[in-house]
């Protein structure tokens, strides 16, 4: 079983490399004629095509799609059409109509359809959300997320759909619902009409709220994600790779308890070959992956709210 790909540019080019040390890469479609030759005599053998098209016409049975963002809906579409399974880079639309559209389609052709949302191939995530479901710190109260650095400044997306969309999948992977309320706030500091820094609230039902922030207008790199609880609270520190349970808290009459804390979990593994080695598993077993379609417009639905709200400020 062979994986085109699609867009070997920035981020495809990690995609190509995985694909080809699984030996599933059947074929590769790049718009740069430069990046073909370099793809040409690494990969020697391999179909490179100049025009995407051509690889949907191929034998190959399934496609990666890494493209910019506002193609990734009618690339996928014509994957679909052509009876390819598709496994595309996050977000998966731009629009939640155009992923409704995408899920209905893969559905009804029979087709896998999966979206790059990493951060929930990260083993540290899996043990998290067994963590709280088995009650670790009790009743869940909120989430809070941090992804921020300096640059890559983007000129099309804003902050939270070019930094943040990991940590909206994850917010509602661990939750495991869909958020009713959705408020967001952004700065456009560099640019005119794309926001460099952006705070995002969710509410959901039973009352858990979320909170991230996503800037690259930031002195500082981080990635984190605290989870608050009515027995403990939870720190991944995602650059660190560590997990720490703080089994900390107020108590009912308002004082502070504090029993320590430990290092519970330590990141490990390669979470881009986990996620494509599942997305090779449910091609050969016609089953759901993690990161199925369903949960990438969960996403989009969360990120196209936010959109209206900036635009109507």
């Amino acid at each position: 079983m062979k994986v085109g790909l699609i867009g070997a540019g920035n981020w495809g080019r990690n995609i190509l490399r995985t694909l080809a040390e699984l030996g599933v890469l059947g074929g590769v479609a790049e718009a740069s004629g430069e990046l073909r030759q370099r793809i040409a005599a690494e990969h020697p053998g391999t179909r490179v095509y100049a025009d995407h098209r051509e690889l949907l016409c191929s034998d190959i049975p399934a496609v990666a799609i890494a493209t910019p963002v506002a193609t990734h809906y009618p690339i996928a579409r014509e994957a679909l059409l052509a009876g390819k399974d598709v496994f595309v880079e996050k977000p998966l639309a731009l629009r939640a109509a155009e992923a409704e559209e995408l899920v209905e389609l893969a559905r009804a052709r029979g087709r896998v359809l999966m979206v790059g949302h990493l951060l929930l191939y990260q083993p540290a995530i899996g043990w998290i959300k067994d963590f709280l479901g088995g009650g670790g710190i009790g009743e869940v109260y909120s989430l809070h997320q941090e992804r921020l650095n300096l640059g890559r400044v983007r000129t099309v997306e804003n902050a939270l759909w070019s930094l943040g969309v990991h940590d909206v999948a994850v917010a509602l992977y661990l939750v495991g619902r869909a958020p009713t309320r959705v408020e967001v706030v952004g700065q456009c500091a560099l640019q005119p009409g794309i926001e460099d820094d952006v705070y995002l609230h969710m509410g959901f039902p039973g009352g858990v709220q979320a909170h991230l922030h996503a800037s690259w207008l930031w002195p500082e790199r981080r990635r984190r994600l605290t989870v608050v609880g009515s027995k403990g609270m939870i720190v991944f520190d995602e650059l660190e790779g560590t997990v720490i349970v703080h089994r900390k808290g107020i108590t009912p009459a308002l004082g502070i308890r504090d029993e320590g804390s430990d290092v519970v979990f330590r990141a490990y593994g390669e979470p881009l070959r986990s996620e494509i080695e599942d997305f090779i598993r449910c091609i050969r077993d016609r089953a759901t992956p993690v990161s199925d379609g369903e949960c990438a417009l969960a996403v989009v639905r969360v990120l196209e709210q936010t959109a209206r709200q900036m635009e109507a400020r």
